[in-house]
């Protein structure tokens, strides 16, 4: 079987994190048992040595460069006609300031000469290469990592839009706009059930598949011992407007407040390309910002927790399986925590829910105090994501859903 991935972003190395860890470790797994071409577009961060790494990965890879934003700018007049192209032709100017017309014109003549027998978008923004009539000649997959509607909608009911007055127009079109392609698609694949809700009240009759996301337990082995202290981290890409957000609520707002009972308390902002909010927040004498490092591994075992502050941002997140495979006890809020069965009738502990700086403070009190509860909450945590978010286990789930019946 010969199947087409799409991918915007370029997935490799999958330290990078995002987008790119899901499709890199799914694509590797299917290329041990059919034949992909990954079709992807490069950026200026991305070096010729791991596009040759990349290339060992696939049956072919075709890259394409990634186009200018300068589109993106222009001030008032510009937004206003970006904001008029999304109310006319219905497409996120997001997803209009990746497109590639040399991209569809391969993908066009690919797929009319009958090459493939899949094709995969993984990440919705690549579904606007996507034809309707596609779906009459093969399977159409998209891979959707979050609702863009959901996720909107969120950031406006929680307060942490970037542009309210934008976000606010934006919204009834983005319900449109996730409607509309979905209905391109044999199939769609998301990471949550809260997504796949979602999905479903606008598409009835979709197949919509849960398949979360999975970690590398080569890359984030199981914490050797417990270091005890007040350290407390969080980790994930620091130019993602979630994660900015989350560092930012936690770094002026609950970190301060659990510095009232523990002065000595300190945080590690662990992720590559941080932004100047972000590097702003280095500058306090209690939080370091990393950067891109070789290991998050290293700095989640120095920790005595992980504090996962999302206040949006939908599906699954990787900094949260990641942390729990490295036996770092988790403090998580209900964004952070989406989609985890961690609490309950039942259910093993294996981690603490905050969503108020209160309950953060109570929370991560109780770990600083509590050595058997950060002990109870490493190992159950570890046992969990060992029995259920691996990435063989994620990727078999896509097989079956791109070539099962």
């Amino acid at each position: 079987m010969k199947i087409l991935m799409l991918s915007s972003t370029f997935p490799y190395p999958p330290t990078r994190g995002g987008t790119q860890v899901r499709t890199f470790n799914l694509l590797k797994y299917l290329s041990q048992r059919y034949e992909i071409t990954l079709l992807t577009q490069r950026s200026d961060d991305v070096t010729d040595a791991e596009i040759e790494a990349l290339r060992e990965w696939v049956a072919e890879l075709v890259v394409f460069p990634r186009p200018e934003t300068a589109n993106l700018k222009g001030g008032l007049l510009g937004k206003l006609k970006r904001f008029g192209r999304f109310l006319q032709q219905g497409i996120p100017p997001s997803v209009l300031s990746v497109y590639s017309p040399d991209i569809q014109h391969w993908v066009d003549n690919s797929l009319g000469a009958g090459k493939f027998d899949a094709i995969t978008c993984e990440h919705s923004v690549n579904e606007i290469y996507v034809r309707p009539q596609f779906q009459q000649q093969l399977r159409t997959v998209v891979n959707i990592h979050s609702s863009v509607y959901g996720s909107c909608r969120n950031q406006l009911q929680t307060g942490t839009a970037e542009k309210p007055l934008r976000d606010r127009l934006n919204l009834p079109l983005l319900r449109r706009y996730e409607q509309q392609y979905c209905s391109k698609f044999s199939r769609i694949v998301v990471t949550t059930d809260e997504d796949r809700q979602q999905i479903q009240a606008f598409n009835p009759d979709s197949q919509i598949y849960v398949i979360p996301n999975g970690v590398d337990f080569c890359l984030f082995p199981y914490r050797s011992a417990d270091p005890g202290g007040h350290h407390l981290v969080f980790i994930g890409a620091m130019d993602n407007l979630a994660n900015i957000d989350a560092v930012i609520f936690l770094s002026r707002e609950i970190l301060p407040a659990i510095q009232q009972r523990y002065p000595d308390t300190t945080l590690t902002l662990v992720g590559s390309r941080p932004t100047a909010e972000v590097l702003a927040l280095g500058t306090r004498p209690s939080i370091t910002v990393t950067g891109r490092v070789p290991s998050m591994a290293d700095y989640l075992h120095q920790a005595t927790a992980c504090v996962v502050s999302m206040r949006t941002g939908y599906g699954i997140k990787n900094k949260t399986l990641e942390a729990m495979a490295a036996g770092v006890p988790v403090v998580g809020s209900d964004r952070g925590l989406e989609g985890l069965e961690v609490e309950g009738e039942g259910v093993p502990l294996r981690a603490l829910r905050a969503n108020a700086i209160a309950e953060y403070v109570e929370a991560v009190t109780r770990l600083f105090e509590n050595a058997q509860l950060r002990k109870q909450l490493s190992e159950n945590g570890r046992s969990f994501i060992e029995q259920n978010y691996t990435w063989e286990r994620a990727a078999q789930l896509y097989e079956q859903v791109i070539c099962g019946d």
